[in-house]
C-alpha cells in the first residue's frame, strides 16, 4: 500500500484539489466515500504519480464554515479557521443586517469574529460609530483600517499573525484591495500555484489559501460574499446574538422564540434597554428569513 502523507488543502482547481506536502503542490483527486473536501482541511493522501494523489481521509476538524447547496443541503466553505474577519465601510452604506448574519453564524460554529472598518479616509456617521460601540462592548474586536492610504493595516497584519483567518463581507467594502494589501505577493502566489498544478489562474473555483509572511493563513474566497445562515435552526439564530446567551434561560418558556411571547427575557431586556434594541429588531428581520421561521 502507497504511504499515507499529511497535507494541507490550499485550492479546488477545475475538478482537482490542491494539497501542499512539504512545500510542494500535488493536485489531487478524492475517493467517492468522503465528504466535500474543503480549502485549510488537514488530509491524509496518497501519490499516485509523479505530479498526481488521492486524497484517503479528511482529518478532524477543529471548525468549518459551510454555505448553503442545492436541495436545500449546505457545502463547507472553510476548514480549520480560527477567526473571519468581517469586512464594512461607509460606502456602499454598512449593512448591519449582514454583519449579524455572519457574526450569528460564528458563534455557532465555534469560530472567533471580528470586524474590520475600511475606508477609515472617509467621513464616519455617528450612527455607525453608536452602533460599533455595541459590538465592541460585546466583545468583538473591530480594526480600523484604509486600504487606499494603509492606515491600520500594521495592527491588523499583527491579528493575523499565526492563526488561519478569512475576510468576509459584502460586494464594494474593499475586500479585494485588503487582502492584495495584506498579501502583496498574491498574484505571483497564483501564478505559482497555476504552474504547479499546471492549470490556469482562472480556473479556481472556490476559495485559496495564502501563507501570509508574518506567520499564519488567509483563506481567500471571492464567491463566499454571502455564507448564509444555512443548517441554523431558530434557537441556534437566538444563541448567534452574544447578548442573547445569558439570557435563553430566563424566558419563561423553553421554546420561546423572542418574538411576541409571554414572559420572553430577550424582549424584556431589549424593552429596558439592558441590551441593543436595534440588534435585537435586526435579530428578529434575520428570523423572518430562515426558511423554518414560523411567524
Amino acid at each position: 500500500m502507497a504511504e499515507l502523507l499529511e497535507g494541507l488543502v490550499i485550492a479546488h482547481l477545475g475538478q482537482g484539489i490542491a494539497v501542499e506536502h512539504q512545500q510542494k503542490i500535488t493536485l489531487c483527486q478524492t475517493l467517492r466515500r468522503l465528504e466535500t473536501v474543503a480549502v485549510g482541511d488537514r488530509v491524509l493522501w496518497t501519490q499516485s504519480a509523479p505530479d498526481q494523489g488521492r486524497i484517503e481521509e479528511i482529518l478532524p476538524r477543529r471548525s468549518v464554515l459551510t454555505r448553503p447547496s442545492r436541495n436545500a443541503k449546505t457545502r463547507p466553505v472553510a476548514a480549520n479557521l480560527d477567526r473571519v474577519y468581517v469586512v464594512f465601510a461607509v460606502e456602499p452604506y454598512c449593512d448591519f443586517l449582514l454583519l449579524d448574519q455572519y457574526l450569528a453564524v460564528c458563534e455557532n460554529h465555534d469560530i472567533g469574529a471580528a470586524l474590520v472598518l475600511n475606508k477609515t479616509d472617509l467621513p464616519q456617521s455617528a450612527q455607525i460609530e453608536k452602533e460599533l460601540r455595541d459590538y465592541e462592548t460585546l466583545g468583538y474586536p473591530l480594526y480600523r483600517v484604509s486600504a487606499k492610504n494603509a492606515s491600520g493595516l500594521a495592527e491588523l497584519k499583527l491579528a493575523l499573525k499565526d492563526q488561519v483567518s478569512m475576510l468576509a463581507g459584502q460586494s464594494g467594502v474593499g475586500k479585494s484591495s485588503l487582502t492584495n494589501a495584506i498579501i502583496p505577493d498574491k498574484d505571483l502566489k497564483t501564478n505559482a500555484l497555476s504552474a504547479t498544478t499546471k492549470h490556469g489562474r482562472h480556473t479556481t473555483t472556490a476559495a485559496t489559501l495564502y501563507h501570509l509572511q508574518g506567520g499564519g493563513n488567509l483563506i481567500d474566497s471571492p464567491g463566499v460574499a454571502i455564507f448564509g445562515l444555512a443548517g441554523l435552526s431558530e434557537p441556534q439564530l437566538a444563541y448567534g446574538y452574544r447578548e442573547f446567551q445569558p439570557l435563553l434561560d430566563h424566558c419563561q418558556f423553553n421554546d420561546c422564540r423572542h418574538l411576541h411571547d409571554k414572559g420572553c427575557a430577550v424582549r424584556l431586556a431589549a424593552e429596558q434597554g439592558e441590551i441593543s434594541m436595534t440588534r435585537y429588531q435586526r435579530f428578529l428581520k434575520l428570523r423572518e428569513k430562515m426558511p423554518t421561521a414560523f411567524v
